[in-house]
């Protein structure tokens, strides 16, 4: 594998898409324009004039960059809920574009004319560039919005040997290979927690990948699927993906790795309380296609904060266990570019990508 330099500097992004440094919020001549009836026009759902000015919202397309079943699936589609519900957009289809934890789905959206489309990405997607070498990458496209946060949870089959968090990382120390682990694509946020615990247990990180037999899948489904077939002896996700399973008692939860309990497992201990001094939670949000012009960014944002504001949004936060993690304009940017090189540093210093 070949790792990348140094994120480019918010400067250099923006002189690449040649636009304007963006700001948090649109002015209100673009909440005019959302509340205007789409052109009958072939783009009527979105996109641009001739003279760069923002046409109406009727519709807004979304990418869910995975298989159905998983995080970034379940975002578009409470995405997709909401803002049909709220009257925010008349429609908003989800597309799955699956593949190499979500780069396929990247490198799509930068090819993407239609700049009335918003594709979920993450922590996920920011590993997954580094893993597989993608030639698109994350600041080829256009940051709009970070919506949430998540705790993960390693969890293992009701009826497994494995009842503590040591239980299984002593097991993988000892039995290597013989062991499984079903996470996310290569590379993400559950492949990086998974190379974290073995650090904390001693593992030299040049180990790891021979070390940890872990098994990618495209989506929570799948990886609840191979859970409960025993074809995997562990995994690990996102706390809202395996919690239906965990309180029907047909996973077990053995730990969470945000520094706090989580409000939809409760009982369920922190890796710190299991001894382990490791925490990632897993940040999801949305971006645009590249070609977006300075009047369809502002409308997407100031869309995507109405649906941030909005109480079902609130709602499906709750349900979900989301926490509220939003930021906008120059200050998700500037967070990007600060994920992007921490990312990139944690998966030399685990092992996953070359120094």
């Amino acid at each position: 594998m070949r790792s990348h330099s140094r994120p480019r500097t918010s400067a250099e992004i923006s002189n690449s898409r040649k636009r304007a440094t963006r700001g948090g919020l649109a002015t209100i001549g673009v909440v005019t324009m959302l509340g205007l009836a789409a052109c009958a026009a072939p783009d009527a759902g979105g996109g641009s004039d001739a003279e760069g000015e923002a046409v109406s919202l009727d519709s807004v397309n979304l990418i869910a960059p995975a298989d159905p079943g998983g995080g970034w699936d379940q975002t578009a589609r409470a995405m997709s809920e909401v803002l049909t519900s709220e009257d925010l957009v008349g429609s908003a289809p989800v597309e799955n574009i699956p593949g190499a934890g979500g780069t396929v789905g990247l490198a799509s959206l930068a090819n993407e004319r239609d700049p009335a489309t918003l594709m979920v990405m993450g922590l996920v997607m920011v590993g997954a560039v580094e893993t597989n070498a993608s030639d698109v990458r994350i600041e080829d496209v256009t940051p709009i919005a970070k919506l949430t946060e998540e705790a993960l949870v390693l969890v293992v089959p009701a009826s497994s040997p494995y009842k503590t968090t040591e239980d299984l990382v002593d097991a993988i120390v000892e039995d290597g290979a013989a062991i499984s682990v079903t996470g996310g694509s290569a590379g993400g946020a559950d492949h990086i927690l998974a190379g974290m615990l073995l650090t904390e247990a001693g593992v030299d990180p040049a180990d790891i990948p021979s070390t940890l037999n872990y098994i990618p899948n495209a989506g929570g489904g799948e990886a609840v699927t191979m859970l409960l077939g025993n074809t995997v002896q562990a995994g690990i996700s996102g706390v809202g993906e395996f919690v239906e399973q965990i309180e029907a008692g047909e996973l077990r939860a053995l730990a969470v790795s945000s520094p706090e309990p989580v409000e939809l497992l409760p009982d369920t201990p922190t890796l710190i309380e299991e001894g382990y001094d490791v925490e990632l939670t897993n940040w999801r949000g949305v971006v645009a296609p590249s070609e977006a012009s300075e009047a369809d960014i502002e409308a997407l944002t100031t869309l995507v904060t109405e649906m941030h504001d909005s109480e079902g949004w609130a709602a499906t936060l709750e349900e979900r266990g989301w926490a509220d993690a939003f930021l906008v304009g120059d200050e998700f940017q500037a967070f990007l570019e600060g994920n992007i090189a921490e990312v990139t540093e944690t998966l030399k210093t685990i092992g996953l990508v070359e120094s």
